[in-house]
């Protein structure tokens, strides 16, 4: 049987983590050893802006230690990824490297939206539990040491999501030393949260009755603990879990730290927490709740399986991305006949021309995004719709995109309709070119070439048409797309329509 091995590492903001996972020719992901070490890098990030030089070192002493587990499991494939703890630093170029000179080991900064994508990948090593969960109307709230993100699911894709800064770790450091006792806590972290979980559920949930919560995260699945049998309880009722929260609430951070058998420090970040869980439960009457007990390293193993075909992957994780910024074009009044045209045609272009631009499946991925996009400016303003796009796209998250592809598809939005400055990046100016063609096949907005049949000869893209539709205006404009298109990829565009005898 053959069997991979792999290791993912976490820098967090509250902790670093180490798991190695065994794959196997049957598709299971098994983890054959946890290990984790509480350091508040967040603590120094979130109050400090920086970490110290004896933090990092600290770090890399841990860090040492993980690279001898590797040689202990003999790990030749692994993946290290660092979140908010030094991706908010202001020194996390220099983190990097020192993480690089002591240990050897190559850490990624990931963005938020890449973070949570892979908490979200996560949940699939439990693939029934996952099934029945995001069957009804289902929000996954993950509430880390720096934020909370709060996805909403519709057909058991993202219809929706969204990053409140403020998370446990935060909420520690701006509260404990202004509340008296744990009700007057409570109070006071209502007060903080409240605005931002009503304001979420008037703009993306609405009347919607949301079924379920999966309730992911870095300390609520000790919170579930169960003190006489030592077990997790995953699945609740939320009536249970604020029960809970209530019985816990009312004890000292000591008492909490040994009925759950945590350190003290942890029960001062768990508190938070359960309340931020337990609020939006009150905000948005949920009756069950999940809690998988999945981290962002359970992520990235499912993530590498599936890249390298060690694991099947039944989920399309590009399909919610698609859906969600489905979402956002229909938020900003985007032409879906006209969007459903320009992407289609867009990715025809992708595909016939592919071994003239060298690009790969998630660059077509972005060309697709940014057909949906390529008009929410004009939600703002017309006249200046190209400015507005891109700064609609570059403040809003879009889950599984790094910030360089979020600018990235923003930049190609912007440049559709004006000049493209000097220096502009390779990839973006490829599928711009792409996407200036596509749009001008449909100026009117009235998709008179749906029937359109690509075809690309010698030095020519031939875009063969039968409609009887005066297309004058298409014509027209096409010309300097066409020409653009042709000094980017040394082929021209050209429109055929079939002649009808009158």
């Amino acid at each position: 049987m053959a069997v991979t091995r792999f290791a993912a590492i976490n820098i967090g903001s509250y902790e670093l983590m180490l798991k190695i996972y065994e794959l196997t020719s049957r598709k299971k992901v098994k983890v054959l050893n946890n290990v984790r070490y509480v350091m508040e890098l967040g603590r120094e990030t979130y109050t400090e802006q920086k970490i110290s030089f004896e933090t990092m070192e600290k770090m890399c002493d841990v860090l040492e230690g993980f690279t001898k587990i590797f040689e202990e499991y003999q790990i030749h494939d692994y993946e290290a990824y660092a979140t908010s703890g030094i991706r908010e630093a202001e020194n996390a170029e220099i983190i990097l490297d020192r993480i690089k000179v002591r240990t050897g080991l190559n850490v990624k900064i990931i963005s938020n939206s890449e973070q949570r994508l892979l908490a979200y990948k996560a949940l699939t090593m439990y693939p029934e539990e996952f099934e029945a969960f995001s069957k009804g109307n289902t929000a996954i709230v993950d509430v880390g040491a720096g934020s909370i993100q709060i996805s909403i699911l519709d057909k058991k894709n993202i219809a929706s999501t969204q990053n409140i800064k403020i998370g446990s770790m935060r909420i520690r450091e701006l509260l404990l030393n202004l509340s008296e006792n744990m009700g007057h806590f409570d109070i006071l972290l209502d007060e903080l949260i409240n605005n931002d979980l009503q304001t979420f559920k008037r703009m993306f949930i609405k009347d919607k009755a949301i079924d379920n919560i999966i309730a992911t995260g870095e300390q609520i699945t000790l919170f579930t603990k169960n003190k006489d049998t030592g077990e997790f309880n995953r699945l609740m009722t939320t009536e249970d879990f604020m029960g809970r929260y209530k019985m816990l609430g009312s004890k000292s951070h000591a008492e909490i730290a040994k009925e759950l058998q945590v350190t003290r420090e942890q029960a001062t970040i768990l508190i938070p927490c359960a309340r931020i869980y337990g609020r939006f439960i009150e905000v948005v009457g949920s009756k069950k709740l999940w809690v998988p007990g999945t981290d962002i390293c359970d992520g990235i193993a499912m993530d590498y399986g599936i890249r390298k075909k060690k694991i099947s992957g039944k989920h399309d994780f590009n399909e919610d991305i698609l859906n969600e910024v489905r979402g956002i074009s229909k938020r900003y009044k985007g032409n879906s006949l006209h969007i459903q045209f320009i992407k289609n045609i867009a990715v025809r272009i992708f595909d016939e021309t592919k071994r003239m631009h060298g690009l790969s499946g998630r660059e077509r991925l972005l060309l697709e995004l940014a057909a949906m996009l390529h008009d929410c400016g004009k939600y703002i303003s017309i006249h200046d719709a190209a400015e507005c796009s891109y700064h609609i796209i570059m403040a809003t998250e879009i889950i599984g995109l790094s910030h360089r592809e979020r600018e990235m598809l923003a930049e190609i939005v912007k440049y559709n309709t004006v000049k493209i400055p000097v220096g502009m990046n390779l990839t973006v100016i490829k599928l711009t070119a792409i996407l200036r063609v596509a749009n001008a096949l449909d100026r009117s907005h009235k998709q008179k070439m749906s029937d359109c049949r690509l075809e690309l000869k010698g030095r020519e893209l031939m875009i063969h048409t039968k409609t009887k539709e005066d297309i004058t205006l298409e014509k027209g404009l096409f010309v300097d797309k066409a020409e653009f298109f042709e000094e980017v990829y040394g082929i021209k565009p050209v429109i055929k329509q079939k002649k009808f005898i009158h």
